[in-house]
């Protein structure tokens, strides 16, 4: 099985059932198929063959759709970017990947008007210069089916990590990785082919599109798609599209969650709100449920090394493990929380989360060393740090790289993050450690909020909360902190412009 027959099997299957919802248009199956059938077609007349690498520059938008399954169709590799994308970023990855071929939507055409690389690119609208028209290549193809005859061990995708460190990676999957962690949320979160799935979470990240678009292409569900993200638009399309599931990054449920619409609003065809990306404090979750009005919080952990997956921490256990990750790995993969040799670490102590299963990545592609650093023997290395409660019950402590050490003593910056945003009136927040030559490293918080916040009070405030030597040495306020294309902070950035204490 492949990506492309699941689509052709629905279209037979449920040909009147609607597949994709985007931007007031309705396709069903059959439509979406015949759609698939002609781009594909044309893209063969246009040149592009098995195994050659096409970039898809689009938001969630039909046309993405269209292409990501046309150029699997052909046996090609698709490799979806992030929208925010600059011309030098999206010019990273076509030589990166070796791409033969851009297709871009027109709302993001004039970041990439004047890209040189790339044999064959094609926007959305109409054709200019030496860019051909999406449409015209799809009205010139031909509808007739053809077979994709690809197993599921053939290579299918390049997603590019979101780079906090430097220039991103390519993350090489193969069908049997996406199929499986779509298998597995359609399994844990219960879709079915009535399910109605929110898609407004960029679909060129993992999550959104191996886990929630390919699972409901699994089951035989609709997609509604979003070219973007807004309060008011996640409210109204709940409510006007009566969706069942929505997965987004926290940063999304709480910008909903303070907008003053949430009060008013129907959520009562929602089954599941999933969060993910980033973590949440047992606080922010309880407000969530409090004000989305839900018991049916779902919690997943896991990269995108690994399909993704990882953890899952279900509804009916948030009452009393909010803020953790749960206590077992979703159906198809193994976790362990190991040290530095590779052993388990006793409940309690803290090591690094490892996972195992059919998600997890092919491999980086073009670079075989970093491949070998991050796969142990069947094991994804994930670089974050945790231990487990007596309960069995998983809480990330910090990234392994973000670790502080000042004196030869571990710092873990996400705990005093969470203590710092406790203080109140600060909207975002990262610590990090800077030189320092005494003590090697010493801590700094570097922070935005919306009005001058009194350190010495924070300073106070951290006293009853965290012991002296977590306690930051250094504050700096911004008016907002640096954050890659996936809004992830970027520490780095953070740490090259940090100085040392006088």
């Amino acid at each position: 099985m492949n990506s492309s027959n699941l689509l052709a099997r629905n279209a037979r299957k449920y040909p009147q059932a609607e597949a994709i919802v985007s931007m007031g248009k309705r396709t069903t199956y059959s439509e979406l198929n015949k759609l698939v059938n002609q781009l594909a077609d044309a893209l063969l007349e246009q040149g592009v063959f098995p195994s050659d690498k096409v970039v898809i520059f689009m938001p969630n938008v039909l046309e993405f759709v269209i292409s990501y399954f046309a150029v699997q169709r052909i046996g090609a590799i698709v490799v979806p970017i992030n929208a925010k994308f600059t011309l030098n970023e999206v010019e990273f990855v076509m030589h990166h990947a070796d791409a033969k071929a851009i297709i871009v939507h027109e709302l993001l055409f004039a970041n990439v008007a004047n890209l040189t690389i790339g044999d064959i690119k094609i926007k959305t609208g109409e054709s200019i210069n030496d860019w051909d028209s999406f449409e015209d290549l799809l009205n010139s193809g031909d509808s007739t089916d053809i077979e994709c005859f690809l197993s599921e061990d053939n290579l299918s995708t390049i997603l590019y990590t979101s780079g906090t460190t430097g220039n991103p990676k390519g993350v090489l999957f193969t069908y049997r990785n996406i199929l499986t962690v779509a298998h597995m949320i359609a399994v844990e979160m219960e879709v079915k082919p009535e399910s109605r799935l929110l898609l407004m979470m960029p679909l060129s990240h993992s999550a959104p599109l191996h886990l929630f678009l390919m699972a409901a292409f699994v089951v035989g569900s609709t997609s509604v798609l979003t070219p973007t993200f807004t309060p008011d638009l996640l409210i109204d399309t709940v409510v006007n599209e009566k969706t069942t599931h929505f997965f987004g990054a926290p940063v999304a449920y709480l910008l909903t969650a303070s907008n003053p619409r949430i009060a008013q609003a129907n959520f009562s065809s929602m089954q599941w709100w999933v969060y993910g990306g980033a973590p949440l404090s047992k606080q922010e979750v309880l407000y969530l449920a409090d004000q989305f009005r839900t018991d049916r919080l779902v919690c997943v952990y896991g990269l995108t090394e690994a399909g993704p997956s990882g953890s899952i921490l279900h509804a009916k256990e948030h009452p009393q493990k909010a803020g953790s990750i749960g206590k077992r790995a979703p159906l198809g993969t193994e976790l362990r929380i190991v040290n530095e040799d590779g052993a388990d670490v006793p409940q309690g102590e803290i090591g690094e989360i490892v996972l195992r299963g059919e998600g997890n990545m092919k491999g980086y592609y073009k670079n075989e060393q970093a491949t070998k650093a991050a796969c142990i023997n069947g094991w994804l290395r994930t670089g974050d740090l945790a231990r487990q409660d007596e309960d069995g019950y998983i809480w990330v402590i910090d990234r392994k790289k973000d670790m502080i050490i000042s004196g030869g003593v571990n710092i873990y910056p996400k705990e005093i993050e969470e203590a710092i945003l406790a203080f109140g009136g600060i909207t975002e927040v990262a610590v990090i450690g800077v030189p320092h030559a005494e003590w090697g490293e010493t801590v700094k918080a570097v922070f935005s909020s919306s009005k001058t916040v009194d350190i010495e009070a924070l300073q106070s405030f951290l006293a009853s909360h965290l012991a002296n030597f977590k306690i930051p040495k250094l504050y700096e306020q911004v008016g907002a902190l640096p954050r890659n294309a996936s809004g992830k902070i970027l520490k780095h950035a953070l740490k090259e412009q940090g100085g040392v204490p006088q």
